[in-house]
């Protein structure tokens, strides 16, 4: 080791940690006190990889300035001031005031309330505080606490191991090994400089597989391995479904805002019109066609939504879940406490011939009480099927679960011999075996036929519903003080534990709710597939296919892809395949969800569309989720799934509100640059039309959504809304070309009464046309949230009144004749009309083209 290099922490005693963190008080052994943890925290900041530092509320205010149409504007403007024009300077000032302080305290409240939300199930750790164990949130933690950690407890800070009971931590975030590592308590030689090395500390970030242990905290935050590569570690999140929808929509936008502004520039220039008049109508045009309020709707819309969902059970921890989870077409899950009620009992316990045996239940029982690993709920039901006496025996050591062996095996002794007990699939277990027993006797396991037979027995209990786990065992020599894999070879096969876990009473209504929904489930276990077919016959399933862990292990992803589709089924697979499954949907256009609740599940619910955990899954599972449910039923998860279509259905309603009236207006006014000799709208004017348009769809995200709209699973389709578009958007256009010819011809309009009239015209059909745009059926029947009707005829009220009033002088506006609003009236009745007949064919025609 270099000279001017010093050594990593984990060759430092603890002593001389306690020692430098100040901590010499015995923290080390009782843990910190309340007071002496709260000064830690000011000195060494909160728990994280990066602070994120909160901004005040002004600073957060001030950054919504930073929107470049807005800074553009406000230049304009105060280009108008300087050149005389106080009054246009003061409008366009007062309106981009407005329109951000609305959109700040919109999302702001939206922010703050589902920040709460995600804090109520965020990842909290065991530490010794006043010496009595207290869970505090991971964010909390501080050099010189102690923490106590077991298995499936995320690991939140670095630290040196004190004590630990057959400690397995899996650190492949930051070692890239995928199998499990012991860690002890003693000092380690130098040369022990790399974290692979380092079998006496854990680091942040890392997890628990089995055993426990109490750890000195030595580095926190930014001060931790990780801290120190998590720019190199992080992988950014997929962009799911919404994103994707949401990137497109942002591009289609900008096109349109950027050839729009180019044409009316070039125009105007054509005709010689005043360039700073020019640029600000240009620049106003621009912030017409842009959905500035999409933001705020879409945040203010998925807050509601996480507080409506909350109350149902479901906590979101990622805002856009939501919309995700209304995409869902796909769901996959395990069936323990989905499908079945997760009450596992012991049903049977028999030797290779079917026969009962005591000596199957004490072998089980030995291996179920000295684990140290997870319980899983088949230990759970092992020790509490009867009590067995095993104070004689004495554990020496483990070699934990894992997915790859499907096995746990503990070493135990009871003072004249040793024995190895082995627990696991039934499959793996008969593989590792030369010898089986029937009553006191051992025969050997040799011919084909006698496995054929043994194999036929288990079977015969999963076709029946049973899961089955394989008993064996060997002797071992007095000696032998460590157990590894190797030693789980040449056993002796005791029989097989078979239990039941019947199907949940609610399991078979949900699955019909989710399929009427247009949800498929896809079970991904590692149970057999006769057990899960046993199930799904009593669920009233129909298993459509079924593949293997063994089949997907022999597929590239490719060939995987290709079959995915047709199974529902997939049996016996180790994480890493389920992985694979889920990454395989999606790769056949599906938008899926993964529910999972174990330590191995963090993968998969990362590869998910929207990964969905449970409030009693282990920590990295919860940490890994984008949603926690409050109660492991799919029901929930159905009245999440139309609650996250309900968000979808009022974003689109915003989304095509913009992209088709709204377009339309700023298309006809981008239109008559072209023989207008003035322009058809002042700025100020298209500004205010452009706020008080945004202030009557303040409310869509209260309005109620049709039964029809939440019935399937929809994504945002571009092509849609481009059609949509294309099609609804024109005839604003034409309403918009009536209006010129009535101002123009009929009333013999000037420049103020034309631009008087349009407003007026324009700012009524774009709002009024949302009680057409905002159900797919008829209008009449779909009754709009009383908020949002409301604010839309006061907005229209305030249009009709305003070129009557001393306030809309100041815009430029003159008093229309009475007979303007006669024709008003007519024609925004025959546009509404229109709009409503061209909607219903133009949803007929898209129907029948998905199809």
């Amino acid at each position: 080791m270099p000279a001017n290099k010093l050594p990593p922490w984990w060759l430092t005693p603890p002593a001389e940690h306690a020692a430098n963190l100040d901590a010499a008080n015995g923290s080390m052994a009782n843990g910190l006190s309340g007071n002496e943890a709260a000064a830690r925290l000011a000195r060494f900041g909160p728990n994280l990889l990066r602070e994120h530092r909160r901004h005040s509320l002004l600073r957060q205010y001030l950054s919504r300035f930073k929107n470049p149409l807005v800074l553009i504007l406000l230049a304009a403007s105060a280009v108008s001031a300087f050149s005389g024009d106080v009054t246009n300077f003061f409008i366009i000032s007062c309106i981009v005031l407005m329109s951000v302080t609305l959109d700040f305290v919109q999302e702001y409240r939206a922010n703050a309330a589902a920040e709460k939300l995600r804090q109520s199930v965020a990842v909290r750790t065991t530490v010794l505080r006043d010496g009595k164990p207290q869970q505090v949130a991971i964010s909390q933690v501080v050099p010189g606490d102690i923490v106590l950690l077991s298995a499936g407890d995320l690991i939140p800070a670095d630290g040196l191991v004190l004590e630990a009971r057959d400690f397995f931590v899996k650190q492949a975030l930051l070692t890239g090994e995928s199998f499990p590592v012991e860690k002890k308590p003693g000092a380690l030689p130098d040369s022990a400089s790399d974290i692979q090395d380092a079998s006496n500390a854990v680091f942040m970030g890392t997890s628990v597989i089995s055993g426990s242990a109490r750890v000195g905290v030595v580095g926190t935050g930014a001060n931790t391995a990780l801290g120190e590569i998590a720019d190199s570690v992080a992988r950014p999140a997929e962009p799911t479904s919404f994103d994707i929808g949401a990137r497109h929509f942002g591009l289609l936008i900008m096109r349109l805002t950027m050839l729009m502004v180019m044409f009316v520039l070039l125009v105007n220039a054509f005709f010689h019109k005043p360039w700073l008049e020019s640029f600000l109508f240009a620049v106003a045009l621009a912030v017409g066609l842009t959905p500035e309020l999409l933001p705020m709707v879409i945040s203010v819309t998925l807050s509601r939504g996480a507080l409506r969902m909350a109350r149902q059970q479901m906590v979101v921890k990622r805002l856009s879940a939501i919309q995700d989870l209304g995409s869902m077409d796909t769901l996959c899950t395990d069936k323990t406490g989905t499908l079945t009620e997760a009450k596992i009992r012991l049903e049977q316990h028999v030797d290779a011939a079917g026969q009962p045996s005591e000596r199957v239940l004490q072998l089980a029982y030995c291996n179920s009480y000295f684990e140290t690993g997870l319980k899983s709920p088949l230990d759970e039901a092992i020790l509490e099927h009867s009590h067995i006496d095993v104070s004689s025996w004495n554990k020496i050591d483990e070699v934990p679960f894992d997915f790859e062996r499907r096995r746990v095996s503990v070493l135990i002794d009871n003072g004249s011999e040793r024995w190895l007990v082995v627990k696991g699939s039934p499959d793996e277990i008969v593989a590792l075996c030369r010898h089986y027993e029937t009553g006191a006797t051992q025969q050997p396991l040799a011919e084909a036929a006698t496995v054929a037979g043994i194999r036929q027995q288990y079977h015969g209990l999963e076709e029946n519903g049973f899961r089955v786990l394989g008993i064996a065992w060997r002797q071992v020599p007095r000696e032998h003080n460590h157990a590894v894999v190797s030693d789980e070879t040449e056993l002796v096969l005791a029989g097989f534990a078979a239990f039941l876990d019947p199907p949940k009473a609610s399991a078979a209504a949900a699955l019909a709710a989710l399929a009427d929904a247009g949800v498929g489930i896809k079970i991904v276990t590692g149970d057999s597939d006769l057990v899960t077919r046993h199930v799904c016959a009593r669920l009233g399933t129909t298993v459509t296919g079924v593949m293997t862990g063994r089949e997907i292990a022999e597929l590239d992803d490719h060939a995987l892809q290709a079959r995915v589709d047709a199974a529902n089924l997939f049996c016996r697979v180790n994480p890493a395949q389920k992985e694979r499954v889920i990454r395989a949907l999606r790769a056949r256009g599906h938008v899926v969800g993964y529910l999972g609740d174990g330590i191995n599940d963090a993968p998969s619910l990362h590869a998910a569309d929207v990964g969905l955990s449970v409030d009693s899954a282990v920590d990295v599972a919860k940490e890994a989720a984008d949603m926690v449910l409050l109660q492991h039923d799919l029901h929930v998860l159905h009245i999440g799934v139309r609650e996250g279509r309900r968000t979808f259905g009022n974003i689109m309603k915003y989304i095509m509100m913009g992209t088709s009236s709204n377009f339309g207006n700023m298309f006809s006014m981008a239109g008559a640059s072209l023989f207008l000799p003035f322009l058809p709208m002042l700025p100020t004017q298209i500004l205010l039309n452009n706020i008080l348009y945004d202030i009557s769809e303040i409310p869509i995200p209260f309005d109620m959504v049709d039964a029809e709209e939440t019935r399937h699973p929809r994504v945002l389709d571009m092509a849609f809304i481009r059609n949509f578009m294309l099609v609804i958007g024109p005839i604003s256009s034409v309403f918009d070309f009536l209006t010129f010819y009535l101002m123009l011809v009929v009333l013999k309009a000037n420049e103020q009464l034309f631009q008087t009239g349009w407003f007026v015209e324009s700012l009524c059909t774009q709002i009024l046309v949302i009680f057409i745009i905002r159900t797919r059926g008829n209008p009449l029947r779909s009754r709009a949230h009383a908020l949002l009707a409301s604010t839309s005829l006061a907005i229209v009220g305030i249009a009709l009144l305003l070129p009557l009033s001393a306030l809309g002088q100041h815009f430029g506006f003159v008093p229309p004749p009475g007979r303007f609003y006669f024709f008003l009236g007519l024609m925004v009745l025959a546009y509404l009309l229109i709009v409503e007949w061209v909607k219903q064919g133009f949803y007929r025609w898209y129907a029948a083209r998905k199809r």
